[in-house]
This record gives C-alpha cells, sequence and structure tokens, in this order.
C-alpha cells in the first residue's frame, strides 16, 4: 500500500478543472511543486487527525503559485496576485465566496512563515506542504517513505533551480514587492552582525536531492 491509497484527490468535478488547469498553465517544475504541496500537507493533517476540507485543501495548493504564472503576474507580492487569480478562477466557476476567503488566505499566507499555522487547517496545511517541499520546514514531518512515494510520482526536475530562477524573474520587475519584512532591514541598518538567511540559502540546503 502507498500513501496514494490512502490520500486522494478529491473526486469533485471543480477539482478534475482545477488540476486540467494547472496541468495546462504550469511548467512541469511548477506543476509538480503544487501537487507535491497538496500530498505532504494532505500527508501532515492525516498524521494530525485534522478535520480538513480536502477539496479546500487541494484547491489552495494546486493554485498557491499561480502568481507565477503568465497571465497571472500582476503588480503585486507574487503570493496575493496568484491569490487574486486563484480567487477569480473560483468565482468563475460559482464557488462560495466564504471558501473562496479561505483560499484567498491560504495562498496570500503560503510563504510568511509562522502566522499561517495558526490558522485553520486548510491554510496552514498548504503552507507547511509547501515549506517542506522548499525546505522551510523540516523534511523528517513526514515519514521518508512517503516521501519518497510522492517524490517518485510526481519529480522534482530540477526544482531548485527553476523555481528561484521564476521567482527572480517574476520579482525582478517589480522589486518594491520584496520588502515584505522591515524587521530586516532594521536588524541590517542597526546590527553590524545581523546577517539575514537568504531564501536561495534555505532551499540550496534543503534535504532533497536533485
Amino acid at each position: 500500500m502507498t500513501i496514494f491509497d490512502t490520500v486522494k484527490i478529491p473526486d469533485t468535478d471543480l477539482c478534475k478543472m482545477t488540476l486540467k488547469f494547472v496541468q495546462g498553465n504550469h511548467d512541469t517544475f511548477l506543476l509538480n511543486h503544487v501537487m507535491r504541496t497538496y500530498f505532504f500537507g494532505a500527508c501532515a493533517g492525516q498524521a494530525a487527525s485534522a478535520k480538513i476540507d480536502l477539496e479546500m485543501l487541494f484547491l489552495g495548493s494546486t493554485l498557491h503559485d499561480l502568481g507565477l504564472v503568465k497571465p497571472y503576474v500582476k503588480d503585486k507580492r507574487f503570493e496575493v496576485d496568484g491569490a487574486n487569480g486563484a480567487a477569480a478562477f473560483l468565482h468563475e466557476k460559482g464557488y462560495p465566496e466564504e471558501k473562496i476567503e479561505v483560499i484567498w488566505d491560504a495562498i496570500a499566507l503560503h510563504s510568511t512563515l509562522e502566522i499561517a499555522q495558526h490558522k485553520r487547517p486548510e491554510i496552514a496545511l498548504v503552507q507547511f506542504g509547501a515549506g517542506i517541499d522548499i525546505g522551510a520546514i523540516p523534511i523528517d514531518s513526514i515519514d521518508s517513505k512517503t516521501i519518497d512515494e510522492i517524490i517518485d510520482q510526481y519529480p522534482r526536475v530540477k526544482f531548485t533551480e527553476l523555481m528561484l530562477k521564476r521567482i527572480s524573474d517574476v520579482t525582478s520587475k517589480k522589486p518594491e514587492t520584496t520588502m515584505f519584512n522591515f524587521t530586516a532591514d532594521i536588524a541590517e541598518r542597526y546590527n553590524k552582525e545581523f546577517k539575514r538567511t537568504n531564501f536561495c540559502d534555505l532551499m540550496h540546503n534543503s534535504d532533497f536531492s536533485e
């Protein structure tokens, strides 16, 4: 028995449409990342016996990097562009407004560590799944056999290199959106010994081999 025997993609029309949508709009490295995000998050939720709306978790996970995909790259932080793009997509499909608000939060907060973990499970687990995949959350948070099975199904295909390049390409065109944590600016200005953690180092030093 594999993890895919116990954790499924929800069998709803909306999930099927969303999967087809991301398959048609995401490059392979990004498509596999959002799928790993779902399965990592769902596995963590299952292990914690959390009450989860799996459809919402799937939608939040698979749409969470829409802000790195044309034509959804606008003038906001890529997380907010992605949240707005996902909301528009779900509105078009007639999804309930109260659920869209949850998914908006899950996407907008997915790169902001700690805050999402204090929100409802669908929000926290999108961040958890994405965080494991980029190296921000320890890989041993999930059983190693499960990790291997998910990666075998959705290979990393030079994920670190390609993901960092995509984020750089998007944010370089709107540098003002990178100023999202003012405390690092203050520490750099007032403490000569302060050295911020570089996101590239975090990904390159993750426990995944590529």
